[in-house]
């Protein structure tokens, strides 16, 4: 019993001395985090791939990733995370880019930046008495 404890202990301590690196989102190299500034979305899509997450509204491109390093249970550091964003006009030129350091969250500062609300566009009539009004009914018949 007293061997297999030890066994047990050994393999334990040698698990721990590996180091082991998960990547999150896109896996970025140096150079892709030096050349960083693009024109249009073709040149984008073609460098980074595929965005993780795209705005249908604003059209924003968003692009996350990150790398961790676990050197043991206890001791796991991020080297970097980074979330990009590109903001693409009608003519698929990106007119505005923002690179956002999540590895200091607490550094972040919350945006301003407001979706405009341009599918409903009411009168002052419509803000007030909004609601009121009779109901009309959908014909329920296919």
């Amino acid at each position: 019993m007293v061997k297999y404890f030890c066994y047990i202990c050994i393999f334990l301590i040698l698990a721990n001395c590996s180091n082991k690196i998960n990547y999150s989102g896109k896996i970025l190299n140096q150079e892709e985090l030096n050349d960083i500034n693009f024109n249009n979305k073709e040149k984008l899509i073609s460098k980074l791939g595929y965005p993780s997450y795209i705005d249908p509204i604003e059209n924003k491109y968003f692009y996350f990733s990150e790398k961790n390093e676990k050197k043991s249970i206890f001791k796991k550091t991020t080297k970097y995370s980074y979330v990009f964003v590109f903001k693409i006009d009608k003519n698929n030129k990106i007119i505005n880019s923002k690179v956002y350091n999540t590895k200091d969250i607490k550094n972040i500062n919350f945006s301003n930046d407001k979706t405009s609300n341009e599918i409903i566009k009411r009168g002052l009539l419509e803000k007030i008495f909004g609601g009121v009004g009779t109901q009309q009914e959908l014909p329920t018949t296919p």
